[in-house]
């Protein structure tokens, strides 16, 4: 038994020994970075998590393209504007890809739009684009749905009569509901069962992937999915969210009269397309569009309204300034328009700094190296992960003022006057950039406006300070908190 154990453990020992080689070999091909150790790479040193403080560490040791270890993977990151948009840029089609480990298939089987490759990526994009154009994105009809959305919420803070409230829910009603309407074609109400189990499972496959259990599953999926709490709900969220979705695209086969929205849309072109041996369009790349478009449409913008209400909150001063230009250019009940932007340069800046700030975006979805390729001199080889920091580059000193803090005045000119920022990117570069941006646009200025115009946002009584400590996940959310609505 002693002579089996001994054999084990040397067994083991040379295993380590071999993997920690390779990767020393690997090591010399790619950009400098931490030394890695065997099964966890960095890991430890991360803390299990890809957090923009260990990054920018790395970055003040390694310069602003380094590796990273996640077990035995390596990841080249980008730091810092000028690395970011060269790496992203001078050989776009290069970095065009995204990896497709083992917890990245558990979330998408490959399908959709978001962690997809290849001719299908490009396929089912290109449709996706221009799908949403046919929908009215960026025309008046689209900005007539947010516009009632935003008079929903409107109407369910009036009724909280300027007690206290958490924004979570209602905020996130209505920014899902202008995603619904564009790709199931209806709305949800406020207490349906159906959109409140949407929303939980949202959080928990967002709260899985920037987690311990993300990295488990990816080396020991069967362990992962038995035992770790969070992976076992997010397996169960990603089951409830395509059995809901199925139900939806079910409903739309039983229809006579048409579907004018993105399911419909995609059914027709799958029945067009049933004799094109190139064509990608299918069920499982329907019901993981959906799902996609789903996730990405919901999460990201509602957590930067909630951002934007709390930072009111936080900074009277500019509240007020809101107040005043909302009151001397639109007057206090006009329906807002996206075009009123360029008449309102003040509130334009406080929303693109509060995109900036919040930053709730802190790593772009990772790319993944198609072929070989060169980054900022270094050669990258093919089927390498590649992460680009966008907290750096929202925070990046060269570029920006005052980084540390919420200053609209980086969109303003001397004289006031609106000015864009190369550096602005909170949604991503290059050929995966995200393909909603417009529609995020839409909804940060017409929502936030409209709840500008309506009301101001306070402490409740007895809270005398504001609390702008991120909660770390996948989307850096505020932590919790209540406000009030006081109408004006």
């Amino acid at each position: 038994m002693l002579t089996v154990s001994v054999v084990l453990v040397c067994l083991a020992a040379s295993l380590l020994l071999m993997q920690f080689l390779g990767m020393q070999r690997k090591r010399r091909r790619l950009p400098p970075g931490p030394a890695p150790l065997p099964l966890f790479g960095n890991l430890l040193q991360m803390k299990f998590q890809i957090h923009h403080d260990i990054l920018n560490q790395m970055a003040s040791t390694y310069g602003n393209i380094f590796t990273l270890w996640l077990t035995s993977v390596p990841v080249v990151v980008l730091q810092g504007y000028q690395a970011v948009k060269e790496g992203m840029t001078a050989h776009a089609e290069e970095v065009a890809g995204r990896p497709l480990s083992r917890a990245f298939r558990f979330l998408t089987n490959g399908n959709g739009v978001m962690f997809s490759n290849g001719h299908l990526w490009k396929q089912q994009r290109r449709f996706g684009l221009l799908t949403m154009r046919k929908l009215g994105v960026g025309k008046q009809s689209q900005e007539c749905q947010i516009q009632e959305e935003a008079h929903h919420l409107v109407q369910y803070l009036r009724n909280t009569k300027g007690k206290p409230v958490d924004p979570t829910v209602p905020v996130t009603h209505a920014v899902s509901n202008v995603i619904c309407a564009l790709i199931l074609g209806h709305r949800f109400s406020i207490e349906d069962k159906r959109f409140l189990r949407l929303v939980e499972a949202v959080d928990d496959i967002s709260a899985f992937t920037n987690s311990i259990s993300f990295y488990v599953h990816d080396r020991l999926p069967w362990i992962a999915t038995c035992f770790l709490t969070r992976c076992k709900k997010a397996l169960a969220s990603i089951r409830t969210m395509r059995a809901l979705l199925e139900e939806e695209i079910e409903s739309h086969k039983e229809k006579t009269d048409g579907n004018q929205d993105f399911i419909g849309y995609y059914l027709d072109q799958m029945a067009k397309s049933k004799e094109d041996a190139g064509a990608t369009y299918d069920k499982a790349n329907l019901t993981q569009n959906v799902f996609d478009l789903f996730l990405a449409g919901t999460e990201t913008t509602a957590t930067t309204l909630r951002w934007a209400l709390l930072y009111m909150v936080a900074y009277p001063d500019v509240q007020e300034k809101v107040h005043k230009e909302l009151d001397a250019v639109l007057g206090s009940s006009r329906l807002i328009c996206y075009t009123d932007r360029k008449n309102l340069p003040y509130t334009n800046a406080v929303i693109h700094e509060i995109q900036r700030y919040s930053n709730i975006v802190l790593i772009a979805l990772p790319r993944y190296t198609v072929k070989d390729t060169e980054l900022l001199g270094f050669p990258i080889p093919k089927d390498t992960i590649v992460l680009v920091n966008i907290d750096s580059v929202l925070s990046d000193p060269e570029k920006w003022e005052t980084p540390d803090q919420f200053n609209p005045g980086h969109f303003l000119d001397k004289d006031g006057n609106f000015v864009h920022r190369e550096a602005f990117l909170p949604f991503s570069i290059g050929h995966r950039a995200c393909m909603g941006e417009l529609l995020a646009r839409l909804e940060l200025f017409i929502i936030f406006c409209t709840l500008m115009q309506a009301f101001t946002f306070t402490l409740p009584d007895g809270v005398k300070e504001v609390n702008t400590k991120f909660v770390f996940s996948t989307t850096m959310k505020p932590p919790p908190h209540q406000l009030c609505a006081i109408p004006r």
